[in-house]
């Protein structure tokens, strides 16, 4: 199955910690990095972690129901479990909130507004009601809390994956700057941090998360947020969902993913749909079918330039902007870019040219990264410092019959480099022993 997913357009695989244990997580990692060799092309894989879990406590009976205009009380430790005890054992929430705040219960199915306080109680009315059981999440959204992103859960799974040798690590839970330093400080150079904008507070300190992250994460929602650094940014959150159980998407699915791709985004992400939904290959297929369609509409490319974020005035900046321009006035086939720690690529694909980049490096960390770079394809080599090593490295290429630059481009396809694809995909993969099986 990994192999029809990446023949069907995945880029990166994502191996998402919240599920499984870590023999499979080992399992499915070790099968993708078999298929990487078996294709000859470097594919990311993308750690995501689970991230702190606020949730209620046990409720007497395992639920209550609870109707709009109701009024709740949420209580620290202490609780039978009824709707005036609610169990509630995380003090940071009690230490954080003010009368006003919103409670989102189980993915926001019930929602509360905080109207008193008391040393270890939460009084609130209910606005949107229904049935509150054990165990169910808690989201505080206007609300920073004094909570690290890492669990201890989090720091054994980190730990496993970069001995194992992910290339991304998604930090959940991201609300300020010293979320991301404290996973920087763990993590080194071993692998790029992709912060995870899933809460408002996150986006009062957005540009010095963005400075300190690699990547960034957004919920389809959140797109709207300008990213000026020049760090990739990847589209998730239920984007093709009803495929999870239907061979087909809505219309609306395919218009929310369109239009990401419209806005600029570098990756867009499929969760369910390919981990446990009944037709992955169909989403992926879909998926990729979607994101070529709109690079071909004829309003693409002028939506992408007027869109087009401001150049920065530095002599590596300018001369990525000329490559890029010098492109599409020769028409060229591709733009090389030799890069060793993948900056020159970044800076080429932020002016979004109309031609692929090949991005060319001697480091396999950074060729794996760069999957997930728009318009990049990524390609491993020796140290290319001179120009002469440069036209040794382009005879050897002619000589084994891998010289993509002077191949026509529907050869391309052939040898993995693929027209030039504005969006690089990025799709959750099964971490469980049923995707091993069906890969293997």
């Amino acid at each position: 199955m990994l192999e029809a997913l990446f023949l069907a357009g995945v880029d990166t695989f994502r191996l998402n910690f919240s599920h499984g244990v870590h023999d499979d997580h080992a399992k499915v990692h070790a099968a993708i990095r078999s298929l990487e060799r078996e294709v000859g092309r470097p594919i990311g894989i993308l750690q995501d972690l689970q991230g702190p879990k606020i949730r209620v406590g046990t409720i007497k009976d395992g639920k209550i129901a609870v109707a709009a205009e109701e009024h709740v009380r949420f209580v620290l430790s202490g609780s039978d479990g009824d709707r005036m005890s609610i169990p509630l054992p995380h003090p940071e929430i009690f230490d954080a909130v003010t009368p006003g705040d919103d409670l989102l219960i189980d993915d926001g199915r019930v929602h509360v507004r905080v109207t008193g306080l008391g040393p270890d109680s939460i009084d609130a009315k209910v606005i949107i009601g229904g049935i509150i059981s054990n165990r169910k999440g808690v989201n505080v959204p206007s609300a920073v809390l004094n909570l690290s992103p890492l669990t201890a859960k989090d720091r054994a799974d980190l730990e496993f994956g970069l001995e194992l040798g992910v290339d991304w690590v998604a930090l959940s839970f991201v609300q300020k700057p010293g979320d991301v330093i404290e996973a920087r400080g763990l993590i080194g150079d071993r692998a790029g941090i992709m912060a995870k904008i899933e809460k408002p507070a996150a986006l009062e300190h957005i540009d010095d998360i963005v400075r300190l992250s690699d990547a960034v994460m957004v919920a389809r929602g959140d797109l709207g947020v300008e990213i000026p650094h020049g760090k990739p940014v990847i589209v998730a959150t239920q984007m093709l969902d009803s495929m999870a159980a239907a061979p087909t998407p809505t219309r609306a699915e395919a218009s929310d993913v369109a239009t990401a791709i419209y806005d600029g985004a570098d990756a867009v992400m499929l969760s369910a749909e390919s981990a446990t939904g009944q037709y992955p290959r169909e989403a992926v297929a879909m998926m990729s079918r979607i994101i070529e369609s709109t690079e071909r509409h004829k309003m693409y490319r002028s939506i992408i330039n007027a869109s087009e974020p401001g150049e920065e005035e530095t002599a590596p900046h300018a001369v990525a902007a000329a490559a890029a321009d010098l492109a599409a006035a020769l028409h060229a086939s591709a733009i090389v870019a030799f890069t060793s720690s993948g900056t020159t690529a970044a800076r080429i694909a932020r002016k979004r040219p109309q031609v692929s980049i090949l991005a060319v490096t001697p480091d396999q960390r950074v060729s794996r990264q760069l999957c997930l770079l728009w318009g990049a394809h990524s390609v491993l080599s020796s140290d290319v410092n001179t120009y002469e090593v440069w036209r040794g490295w382009h005879h050897e290429q002619s000589a084994r019959g891998t010289d993509w630059l002077s191949r026509p481009d529907h050869r391309m396809s052939e040898i993995g480099v693929k027209r030039p694809s504005a969006c690089k995909v990025c799709f959750g993969a099964h971490t469980g022993k049923r995707m091993v099986e069906a890969a293997s």
